[in-house]
């Protein structure tokens, strides 16, 4: 496996990654946190285990494409002798008995387009992140899979044939289900049918609720469906992206698990859905936040958690995964859950700020969530000095991180803009006191003059393309001149090309490689904020055109090869296309 042209399916509980023909080759169950039970994207080349294939005889060429502003996706195969197929793929998200229904369910269905197609369906499911094959039983119409009652595949095309991954006649719509098996039912291609329909109508509806600018309308519709299939049902935490430790840069070892929650992450998520009119996600989100800060004696957060709010794992090698292109280690866990992060108060509390100033919230905010606020907000106030491992997660240092001081100055700011629009206004004026000590620190030990720019770390001298935020922020105007120093500064040291790298020092792991394209997006933002907007515009169409054939984002990219790395997709890229295009929407 060697490319991330990569279609996401999904529907707020599994994910599905599927190549360009057709083959599953991520598939995580019973969530997405579970064990990849098709992992043919981190397998070695002379591995065939993992995957779930659909493979036309005599197949020639492939075009895919996702349905319209919908989750589902096509897959056609052409043979030589005109034979052709069409593969459908959706996992089923409709409202059911007052609810959403989202079972761990991968539904497939594929149709004779012309010809006389022959089709092979290969299917070996692994265990223990890859380490077993599932051992199937068989029988009419059914596989179950030894040592997991509730993991099942049916269908209605010969199971003995799909068992062998013989080739069988396809003369009508073959349906094959995989996941819980009390989900499936029995007359399955009615189910399909059904489930296609009601899914296709909901994520048309979703969509059809948004205020999407038109000038970029595709882009930002995939990728507002992308980003709402990253938020767990469940409990409304939001991963990082589906997949674990696909490298920043080629043999760095920058591998890395990405499918929990990371507040900070979830924070942009939900702040640019809630910029297209989505305030679900900002809902969910704060109430899981503020579940999880509940679960602590002092409220305290953590930089991440599983996605029903525990404890990530320890981090360990999964052994029996080469890695993406045979690039390991393969990380099962996260190390940075051992980190102190203290940005993740900030964007706590900005995570509620459309309560308390947006009319169309459901949930109104009022002193009692003010009061559950405050409580972070003291976390901030007293640690904005104190060093953390910032928000990049560096391994071997500690220091005071300008973003981090920044972000708990936003909490205070906003507890101070919370309060007196409840008409509180002493603990307005006690909010707006501690904002202001930790500005004048920030404006002080911050700002280095000798760069004319604010550095990444309070005494420090170094650039953290993070700092193009602070107008976003609040914490300065886009005219400030320390901000148009700062922006200048970015621009001539971290910016390659046409794209900014987080940083550019060595750090644990060498010396940056990659783009972090975030940092792209941040830097347009900030263009268009010092009214240069059509550079803001240029460099946006730019970055729009690194996107895959389905519109997707990894985390990092090649400046110069423009070739994507890292997890996939990424919900920081696919956010930043939202908050790009209502930036610079006419």
């Amino acid at each position: 496996m060697g490319s991330l042209d990569l279609a996401l399916i999904g529907n707020g509980t599994v994910g599905a990654l599927i190549d360009a023909q057709g083959v599953v080759v991520w598939f995580c169950f019973p969530r997405f946190d579970g064990d990849p039970v098709f992992c043919s994207l981190l397998k070695g080349r002379e591995r065939t285990t993992g995957t779930f294939a659909i493979e036309l005889v005599g197949q020639m060429r492939a075009e895919q494409e996702y349905v319209r502003d919908t989750t589902s996706l096509q897959t056609r195969l052409y043979g030589a002798n005109g034979d052709a197929i069409e593969i459908t793929d959706l996992c089923p998200r409709f409202e059911k008995d007052g609810a959403l229904y989202c079972p761990p369910v991968l539904a497939r269905q594929i149709s004779p387009l012309a010809g006389s197609p022959r089709v092979r369906v290969s299917l070996s499911p692994c265990a223990d992140y890859g380490c077993a094959v599932r051992t199937p039983s068989v029988s009419d119409g059914l596989i179950r899979y030894e040592g997991d009652p509730s993991l099942s595949f049916v269908t209605t095309a010969p199971t003995l044939a799909i068992a062998a991954a013989a080739p069988f006649q396809l003369d009508e719509s073959v349906t094959l289900m995989f996941g819980a098996a009390e989900e499936l039912g029995e007359n399955l291609n009615d189910t399909f049918t059904s489930w296609r329909e009601q899914t296709e109508s909901h994520w048309r509806g979703w969509v059809k609720s948004l205020e999407i600018p038109q000038q970029w309308r595709e882009a930002v519709v995939r990728a507002a469906i992308t980003l709402e299939l990253n938020v767990f049902e469940e409990t409304g935490a939001i991963i990082a992206a589906m997949t674990t430790s696909i490298p920043e840069a080629p043999d760095t070892g920058r591998n890395w698990d990405y499918r929990y929650c990371w507040p900070r992450d979830a924070y942009f998520v939900a702040n640019s859905l809630e910029r297209l009119g989505d305030l679900r996600t900002t809902e969910r989100l704060l109430a899981f936040i503020l579940s999880v800060a509940d679960a602590t004696l002092d409220s305290r957060l953590g930089p991440l958690y599983t996605i029903d709010g525990g404890i990530i794992p320890d981090e360990r090698v999964a052994e029996c995964l080469d890695g993406f292109r045979g690039m390991g280690p393969v990380h099962v866990g996260n190390k940075a859950r051992e980190q102190l992060q203290h940005d993740v108060y900030g964007e706590a509390v900005l995570t509620a700020e459309p309560l308390f100033v947006n009319s169309r919230a459901e949930w109104v905010g009022d002193k009692a969530l003010l009061t559950r606020l405050e409580v972070l907000g003291e976390h901030a106030a007293r640690l904005y000095n104190i060093p953390d491992a910032g928000l990049w997660e560096l391994r071997g240092s500690a220091s005071v991180h300008t973003f981090s001081s920044v972000m708990c100055w936003a909490a205070c700011d906003r507890l101070a803009t919370y309060a007196n629009h409840l008409g509180l206004h002493k603990r307005s004026e006690y909010w707006r006191a501690q904002a202001a000590t930790i500005h004048y620190v920030i404006s002080s030990r911050s700002w280095n003059s000798r760069i004319n720019a604010f550095a990444a770390t309070m005494g420090g001298d170094t650039l953290d393309a993070s700092l193009l935020l602070m107008p976003q922020l609040g914490f300065l105007r886009a005219d400030d001149p320390r901000f148009v120093g700062t922006v200048a500064a970015i621009e001539r040291d971290l910016r390659h090309g046409d794209f900014v790298y987080r940083y550019i020092e060595r750090d644990d792991f060498g010396t940056p490689e990659n783009a972090f394209l975030v940092c792209t997006f941040w830097y347009i933002e900030a263009l268009a904020s010092l009214g240069r907007r059509d550079e803001a515009v240029e460099l946006f169409e730019k970055v729009l055109a690194t996107r895959n054939s389905h519109g997707l984002l990894a985390e990092d990219l090649d400046p110069e090869t423009l070739e994507q790395w890292g997890n996939f997709p990424q919900t920081y890229c696919m956010a930043g296309i939202i908050s790009c295009a209502t930036a610079l929407s006419r």
